[in-house]
């Protein structure tokens, strides 16, 4: 792989330094740094090679090694860390007090993460969390998470937080505000993550629409309020975690479609990761509901076929799962699945792994 030079002069290679040997897509699982020898014997007989960790603790250099040495020594790599505590927080996001307490909280886990060997982090910029409606069924009678916007019980959540009505945080903000609230959170960052050689892929916003309790969401629900955020963090170290369903959730409202948007961002090696899932329809026709990768209304064939196209070299996952006969098992069997026979179908398409 031959490396590319941005304008600052940084050397960016295809994908940042932690695939591994093997060429390609790469496959992976969601998996709790607790998670038993059940939970690990399942996930050899998967065949995958990376974990996507969530929520280590301690979050300390020593636990963040000691969750990759115990995984490691079944045969799983940990392709990327996320820490709850700095994921969607509304301190950074909407400018409160307590901002500058929870960047340097997000600085010192970067530095963790680098020391510790884990150079990939998921990021969410979210005041008021993910929103949904009740749950609804799809094939089969599984239960999984819908959003309607004309829904009165709408609510976001995020952990132990949950937020509701027309005012989550007492007042209406401004589009301004929450540009200026990124921009100063993105330059405290971005040094320490070059300094740490940690790569962070910023998530959209779920759902990706224009104002939710008051809080707008114009940076992350939209083609262009990526690209402009992006050139504002400036690094090869700041990028994508491009949710699939959550493009699709904004459908037309997005600027760009799915495809378009891979091609776009894929080309400049900016998608780090991706969550892939499908959804019933945009929220434009009236909400959605998550569905099996074959259910929706987006062929998935399609998107790895254009992952491919744009050679990406980044960990792919499931992600939000509906409650399947089987429980988790059976449903994350069912996505892996279907996701390994979609790689294996776009590298027979264009005759390898890569050709980049």
């Amino acid at each position: 792989m031959t490396p590319t030079q941005t304008e600052k002069g940084y050397s960016l290679s295809v994908v940042p330094p932690y695939h591994g040997s093997r060429p390609g897509i790469q496959v992976a699982t969601k998996i709790p740094p607790t998670a038993d020898e059940e939970y690990l014997q399942f996930v050899q007989q998967l065949g995958v090679e990376w974990g996507m960790v969530y929520n280590p603790l301690p979050r300390t250099v020593e636990g963040i090694h000691a969750v990759r040495e115990r995984f490691e020594s079944h045969g799983l790599k940990v392709y990327s860390m996320m820490n709850y505590s700095v994921h969607n927080m509304p301190e950074v996001t909407l400018g409160l007090p307590e901002r500058d307490a929870k960047i340097e909280e997000y600085q010192q886990w970067l530095r963790n993460l680098g020391q510790a060997g884990v150079h990939y982090t998921t990021y969410a910029h979210m005041a008021n969390g993910i929103w949904s409606s009740e749950r609804e069924a799809i094939r089969g009678g599984a239960m999984s998470r819908a959003f309607h916007l004309d829904d009165p019980h709408k609510r976001g959540w995020w952990i132990e937080r949950q937020w509701e009505g027309e005012l989550t945080h007492g007042r209406v903000y401004t589009e301004e505000e929450i540009w200026a609230n990124f921009q100063y959170f993105i330059r405290a960052v971005v040094p320490v993550a070059e300094e740490a050689n940690v790569y962070i892929g910023i998530h959209p916003d779920d759902p990706p629409v224009r104002m939710l309790g008051g809080v707008p969401r114009p940076i992350f629900s939209s083609f262009e309020g990526y690209r402009r955020a992006l050139e504002m963090a400036d690094s090869p170290h700041v990028g994508m975690c491009l949710c699939t369903g959550c493009w699709l959730e904004g459908g037309p409202d997005m600027g760009k479609d799915l495809i378009e948007t891979i091609r776009y961002f894929g080309s400049r090696k900016k998608i780090f990761k991706v969550h892939f899932r499908n959804v019933t329809a945009p929220i434009s026709a009236g909400g959605f509901a998550e569905a099996y990768p074959d259910e929706g209304y987006q062929d998935m064939h399609l998107v790895m076929r254009a992952l491919r196209e744009v050679g990406f070299d980044g960990g792919l996952m499931s992600d939000h799962l509906p409650q399947m006969v089987g429980g988790y098992y059976a449903a994350e069997a069912y996505n892996v699945g279907y996701i390994k026979a979609l790689v294996q179908a776009v590298n027979n398409e264009f005759g390898g792994p890569t050709d980049i």
